[in-house]
């Protein structure tokens, strides 16, 4: 019998230890109560998480049996009415043990959960409770600073002044609905509830929602239930359990339904729904990917009375990146940058990345602007990839140059990647100057530049004409103990080529060939196609045998600009023909176009050998 009796005491204890943990717990009197045992005394014993089986357990004996009955005389002290042993109650959520004392068998204890400090005091004399006197155990030391003097006198208590101070939350009719919850039933929820004639108040609201193992759906069933009963008003702490317990299993319907109850509150009840409640249930959405969802939310906040903040601006905005609505996320950015209100500089980092694989490169340098004037600046790796971002596109090339202006001296030396970037983007646009800048600017001041970074600005030189300034580089490269590679003689050798300095590019490919022990296909093909744009096809042929002699295999490329070369500007079809034959026998084949252009330079000159001395024109 009494196992039974303690165990309803437990979970008493466990409840009221729940609500006194959270700050806005107002005070109430919470009474326990223990039917009488054999003996006079009370037993040790341990307090696990609510609706668990409690284990009991005195000073003498590890376990409790069922002869624990038989040997509680002997475990109890003399008539004096003193403890055999110390009565304490342990909490997994408490960081030290809080001593509990029992009186004499049969009667009651009630203490305030408004304020535990009455209960459990930290004084050496001890703290009265209900008359009790102080307690043996010290909870800092757990050693016994004070003796119970007539502990049977103390706690005796008239059971009429016990029941005008019942507690508001009755533990049966919290497992009451605990057992509705957690069941499938027939009928309605509402029902059931109604029938069981509770006593609602906040404390009791909070200790259903707060118990674990329920269905998010049926606890706001619940809660609306709740609302709907005269004289009870819902508080915001038992809104915010509400979404606490949905959003620990976080299911779709669950949330859904939740934000169904929300918008209903917010509607009517203005104040009852918080910032920090919304923002929980957007990072629901969030975590669901439901952006459409998050921003239905969002916009919610003025309609509800709430400001939002700047995690609510960026949990919408991660909402909507993952599911790719780019375009909604940036207005809810536009917002963001209207408060000021900015976040840390990791979650900036992750707006700003978010912007660029979006493609909006100009958005998110608006949102890095915003975060340096506030001095929140992101990640280096997402600096990195904005002004990776900026570079391709033209019109954005020098704002990513700007940026290069924000590296510190220390940084600089480890930013290769995001200068070469913008190095090869001026290229790309034809801007050789400012390229040939910023390589200088490198120089000085790093990061120091490598073979990519010389061979872009030689290959933007090149191309705009400026020769001496790319041999130029190309000697320094040499200065700075770099190597110019096989590309870098073939950039410079193209540009020879293209203003038809076929001399000078061929001393820049016999020095290539004196630093490289082997060129590339590309670069006999530099010398070919120039030689044939000046109709110097002997030395076309000439660079096509040496290409074969370093060891270069030609392909398609080389022979159809010789033989096309030879047929449309020195109809040598008889020369194109030798070609054709060395394709054979290395494997090639020509194609339908180039042969049928070598038979019509050869009936052409056919018809020009006739009596009739038909011109090749006509």
């Amino acid at each position: 019998m009494w196992r039974s009796n303690a165990r309803a005491l437990v979970r008493a204890s466990s409840l009221l230890r729940a609500s006194s943990s959270i700050s806005e717990v107002r005070a109430k009197t919470f009474t326990l109560r223990y039917s009488s045992c054999a003996c006079s005394t009370g037993w040790v014993f341990r307090v696990n998480p609510l609706f668990q089986n409690p284990r009991f357990f005195s000073q003498v004996s590890d376990t409790v049996d069922e002869n624990d009955d038989k040997e509680s005389d002997s475990s109890c002290s003399d008539g004096n009415g003193e403890f055999g042993g110390e009565a304490f109650v342990d909490s997994k959520d408490s960081e030290a043990s809080s001593p509990v004392a029992f009186g004499n068998a049969g009667e009651s204890l009630s203490f305030e959960s408004g304020d535990l400090s009455g209960a459990f005091g930290d004084s050496a004399e001890g703290n009265d409770v209900s008359g009790l006197g102080p307690f043996l155990v010290s909870p800092e030391t757990g050693e016994s600073s004070a003796s119970f003097e007539d502990v049977g006198e103390a706690a005796s208590v008239d059971d009429a002044s016990l029941n005008a101070e019942a507690a508001e939350v009755d533990v049966q009719q919290v497992e009451n609905v605990i057992s509705i919850l957690q069941s499938s039933l027939d009928k309605p929820l509402e029902s059931s509830l109604d029938e069981l004639d509770l006593a609602l108040s906040d404390e009791f609201l909070v200790s259903v929602l707060e118990t674990p193992l329920i269905l998010g759906v049926n606890l706001v069933g619940f809660f609306r239930w709740a609302l709907k009963q005269q004289d009870f008003l819902v508080s915001t702490r038992a809104l915010n359990s509400l979404v606490h317990a949905v959003g620990v299993s976080c299911r779709k319907k669950d949330v859904y339904a939740l934000w169904d109850l929300i918008k209903d509150i917010g509607e009517k009840e203005k104040g009852l729904v918080t910032t920090d409640i919304l923002n929980d249930l957007i990072s629901m959405f969030r975590k669901l990917g439901k952006g459409k969802a998050a921003l239905e939310a969002f916009n919610k906040f003025e309609d509800f009375g709430c400001t939002p903040n700047a995690d609510t601006h960026y949990l919408t905005i991660e909402s909507l990146f993952s599911r790719s609505l780019f375009d909604d996320a940036w207005s809810v950015c536009e917002k963001l940058l209207q408060s000021g209100n900015l976040p840390s500089n990791e979650k900036i980092g992750k707006i700003i990345t978010g912007l660029c694989k979006g493609f909006r490169a100009k958005d998110a340098h608006l949102v890095y602007l915003m975060a340096k004037e506030k001095e929140i600046l992101p990640p280096k790796a997402t600096l990195n990839l904005l002004i990776s971002k900026l570079c391709g596109d033209d019109d954005t090339v020098h704002t990513a140059l700007e940026l290069l202006e924000g590296f510190s001296e220390k940084s600089r030396k480890y930013a290769i990647k995001p200068f070469y970037n913008v190095l090869h983007a001026l290229s790309r646009i034809g801007k050789a100057e400012d390229a040939k800048n910023l390589l200088n600017k490198m120089i000085e001041s790093g990061p120091p530049p490598g073979n990519a970074v010389f061979n872009s600005v030689i290959s933007t030189l090149s191309k705009a004409g400026d020769m001496e300034k790319a041999i130029a580089l190309k000697n320094l490269m040499a200065s700075r103990g770099l190597r110019p590679d096989v590309f870098a003689y073939s950039i410079i050798m193209s540009g020879y080529a293209k203003g038809g300095q076929m001399d000078d590019a061929y001393k820049i490919f016999s020095e290539a060939k004196k630093v490289h022990s082997k060129l590339s296909r590309v670069t006999y093909h530099i010398l070919i196609r120039g030689y044939c744009k000046l109709e110097q096809f002997e030395k076309a042929l000439q660079c096509l045998r040496e290409m074969k002699e370093d060891g270069v295999q030609p392909n398609h490329d080389e022979y159809n600009k010789l033989i096309q070369s030879l047929c449309l500007k020195a109809l040598d079809w008889r020369t194109a023909e030798v070609l054709v034959e060395q394709m054979k026998q290395e494997g090639l084949y020509l194609n339908g176009i180039t042969r049928g252009l070598i038979k019509a330079v050869k009936d052409l000159e056919s018809e020009a050998l006739q009596p009739q001395g038909a011109s090749i024109e006509a």
